[in-house]
């Protein structure tokens, strides 16, 4: 089995191919009644014909082959050492996992240590900004408590808010966790230390996807949240900026099809959650809870007014660097108001002046007593 392991280790460390290539190799293998050593094992003329590497890719898969020895030391080495090392075609893999991040983003092993049967239960991911407020974390409570009482399972990118409240709060109430690493599950050892009689407990499960020595940066951090999103049944906002890991994560979810739930914040939060819910996200009360459709439809409109201020606000400010037709406005701003929207709203205003002819263009007051000055000076 660790021979085996080896070459599923090899694999899923080859840089610079992506996901999806190496799911369809494995999936070719699986087609094909092959194994992951049958593959390493080919000739590259077999690699070209057979999986569709190009000549790169093939130098690539060589240089795998060249490490084989040393990733069986690692191998046998996490092994010993209590982790668990999972393919993608294992029973034990996540089938939450692979069934929300599909062949294109679905990991092809994932390292872990602690009671694997957690990854099969149904789960809850909270999320949101490393420096959240307070309601948002009572919110992360909230939801923990309850996901705890309906035993599921509470997934956490293990940052600092939002993500360690969700871990907090779950092992409060007694309930269970994922903790999804930034970074290789071998340099976790004062998390494995602190978390101890919970992992023996079989109360948490570490997992990362990362190569078991990695250690922790930036790139590893982002690469992790679509891991957190794609280990839950369900997904809760407790705040969000707009951008970050929170946000991307958010948007990404929400064009896959996810439902996510986000916390509806109250008047004066400066935060991006009703954005979110404004493009699609369910909008839930401090306790997790739906909120009515009628909330979510104000809440959309009230963005919608945002949006039409910032709109305007632009064109205004467009307008103090030059004499501009609505179309050329249009297309430098690259808006989604017509010409005849764009003409409208500048003629109503009093700090706007009005240049007659075909077509009409536009300037603002100011910039026209400048213009005027320039010429007659």
């Amino acid at each position: 089995m660790n021979e085996e392991l080896t070459y599923w280790v090899a694999l899923a460390n080859v840089p610079k191919i992506q996901t999806k290539k190496k799911n369809e190799i494995i999936v070719r293998l699986f087609e094909q009644g092959k194994s992951i050593i049958d593959f390493f094992e080919l000739e590259k003329a077999h690699w070209e014909n057979d999986y569709e590497l190009n000549q790169s890719e093939i130098i690539l898969f060589e240089e795998a082959r060249k490490e084989l020895s040393t990733y069986a030391f690692l191998v046998e080495d996490l092994i010993e050492q209590g982790y668990s090392i999972i393919p993608i075609t294992s029973q034990d893999y996540s089938p939450t996992l692979k069934k929300n991040l599909g062949k294109a983003y679905a990991p092809p092993v994932i390292y872990t240590k602690g009671n694997l049967q957690i990854m099969k239960e149904k789960s809850v991911a909270i999320v949101g900004s490393r420096a959240a407020h307070d309601i948002s974390l009572e919110f992360t409570d909230n939801v923990a408590k309850n996901a705890s009482k309906d035993y599921k399972v509470v997934v956490s990118g293990f940052a600092k808010g939002v993500d360690k409240q969700a871990l907090d709060s779950a092992i409060k109430y007694k309930g269970q966790s994922i903790i999804v690493l930034p970074q290789g599950i071998a340099t976790f050892q004062s998390g494995f230390k602190k978390y101890y009689k919970q992992i023996i407990d079989g109360d948490v499960l570490v997992l990362s996807t990362f190569y078991p020595k990695a250690p922790w940066n930036v790139q590893l951090a982002m690469a992790r949240n679509p891991i957190i999103y794609g280990l839950a049944s369900e997904i809760y906002v407790a705040e969000s900026s707009e951008k970050g890991g929170t946000w991307s994560g958010v948007i990404d979810g929400l064009r896959r099809g996810r439902t996510i739930y986000v916390r509806k914040p109250n008047s004066g939060e400066k935060n991006a959650n009703n954005i979110l819910i404004a493009k699609g996200g369910k909008a839930v009360d401090n306790e997790g809870n739906l909120i009515s459709s009628e909330v979510e439809e104000e809440t959309k409109s009230q963005v919608s007014e945002l949006n039409f201020d910032k709109t305007e606000e632009q064109i205004i400010e467009f307008l103090k660097t030059g004499i501009f037709s609505a179309k050329k406005i249009i297309d430098t701003l690259k808006l989604d108001w017509s010409s005849n929207k764009v003409t409208e709203f500048l003629k109503g205003r009093q700090d706007i002046f009005t240049v007659e002819g075909k077509p009409l263009k536009f300037a603002h007051k100011n910039r026209s007593i400048q213009l005027q000055k320039s010429l007659f000076d």
